[in-house]
């Protein structure tokens, strides 16, 4: 089976392929995975020049898309480029690209197609019309957790025999550690040591997370909570939050932005990962911190729910819910799920290869079907 995958996010004008592999690494550690699996992976990727090149196996076909300024334009000139040389199945990245895919099903009508979602919106209802149309040339979608597509189903945006995968959206390549010696190398202390990675946002809702860690620490005084975050719109209501409460002042520690190689040696330092995130289409943190067999304590959201097997490894607690936020945290301080059964269960489900054998599945159905219509 031949599957090509495209991604019409242009790449950084000028940035030469070396350079755009160590700055998007999801480009060649998808494909690689799929390939792993069975499947012959080509990608197709939207950029400022034209070329070719193999690495490791995968052939990377760079387009130069800007003369063609309408996304039927450049769905046409796609299908133009496959049609030399028809896949069996046709991956794009990104449901937002669903204009593009009616335009290339309309040249190439036999094609499996199946678009996957990066954190796409439900479009604004004035455009649902014509997006229903679009999405009756698409044979599948691929969500994280197959609740994701219920906004999308709601909005009466897919037709009813679309198939919907689930499927991250990537993975991790962090490994476990030495607590003892990433902990020397951190300075992180803590008993337990939480570690909490993401913006100081609403969506990622931080005060959420200081309520519970107060809850936390004033059962095991021994606590500490580090924060490695990059934006911080709510950095004065964090200040101010961990200011006037004795139970977290001189308990949390903001590292601000860290290298990411760093977040790796964190991980493998602390005790427990916290996260109190809205919403979410994976969990890139999350995915991290389960690759270095670190205990969750995360929000009981769909991609969460997904990625931990339902609360199989870690603990779930309810958006916005301080006090369970609290209770969820103590409760896995004190029976933490060993490392290594988180590491087991991230090797099984979410690690690269088991991605490439779920795509390989979900590539398989759909040539399949294309068989049997055939």
């Amino acid at each position: 089976m031949r599957v090509v995958q495209l991604n019409l996010h242009p790449a950084p004008a000028g940035l030469p392929p070396a350079e755009l592999f160590l700055q998007w690494p999801t480009l060649a550690d998808i494909p690689e995975a799929v390939a792993a699996g069975g499947p012959r992976v080509s990608v197709v990727q939207a950029a400022d020049h034209d070329t070719r090149l193999v690495r490791n196996g995968i052939e990377y076909r760079f387009v130069d898309l800007r003369a063609y300024a309408s996304p039927r334009a450049r769905g046409r000139h796609v299908a133009s480029l496959l049609r030399g040389n028809l896949p069996d199945v046709l991956h794009i990245h990104s449901l937002a690209c669903a204009e593009e895919a009616f335009a290339i099903a309309q040249l190439l009508p036999s094609l499996p197609i199946v678009l996957q979602d990066h954190a796409d919106r439900v479009p604004s209802w004035w455009r649902r019309p014509v997006w229903r149309r679009w999405m009756r040339s698409v044979d599948a979608v691929a969500f994280t957790a197959p609740a994701l597509a219920h906004r999308f189903e709601a909005a009466g945006l897919f037709p009813p025999m679309l198939r919907v995968f689930a499927i991250p959206e990537s993975s991790s390549r962090f490994t476990p550690g030495n607590v003892e010696a990433a902990r020397a190398s951190t300075g992180l202390t803590g008993s337990p040591a939480v570690l909490w990675v993401g913006h100081l946002n609403d969506n990622k809702d931080p005060l959420t997370v200081l309520d519970g860690f107060a809850l936390l620490a004033a059962e095991m005084p021994e606590a500490r909570l580090h924060c490695v975050f990059g934006s911080a719109p709510l950095d004065e209501a964090v200040q101010a939050r961990i200011a006037g409460d004795d139970r977290v002042r001189g308990r949390v520690q903001l590292l601000g932005r860290v290298p990411h190689a760093q977040v790796e040696t964190l991980m493998r330092a602390a005790d427990l990962f916290v996260s109190g995130s809205h919403a979410e289409s994976c969990g890139f943190a999350l995915l991290e911190a389960m690759a270095c067999g670190l205990t969750p304590v995360v929000t009981d959201i769909p991609s969460f729910r997904e990625l931990t097997g339902n609360g199989a490894v870690g603990r779930l607690y309810p958006v916005g819910d301080s006090a369970r936020c609290g209770a969820a945290l103590i409760n896995a301080a004190r029976k933490r799920t060993p490392r290594e059964l988180v590491r087991e269960h991230f090797q099984a489900r979410l690690a690269f290869p088991a991605l490439g054998r779920r795509w390989a599945a979900a590539y398989t159905q759909l040539d399949t079907a294309r068989r049997l219509r055939a």
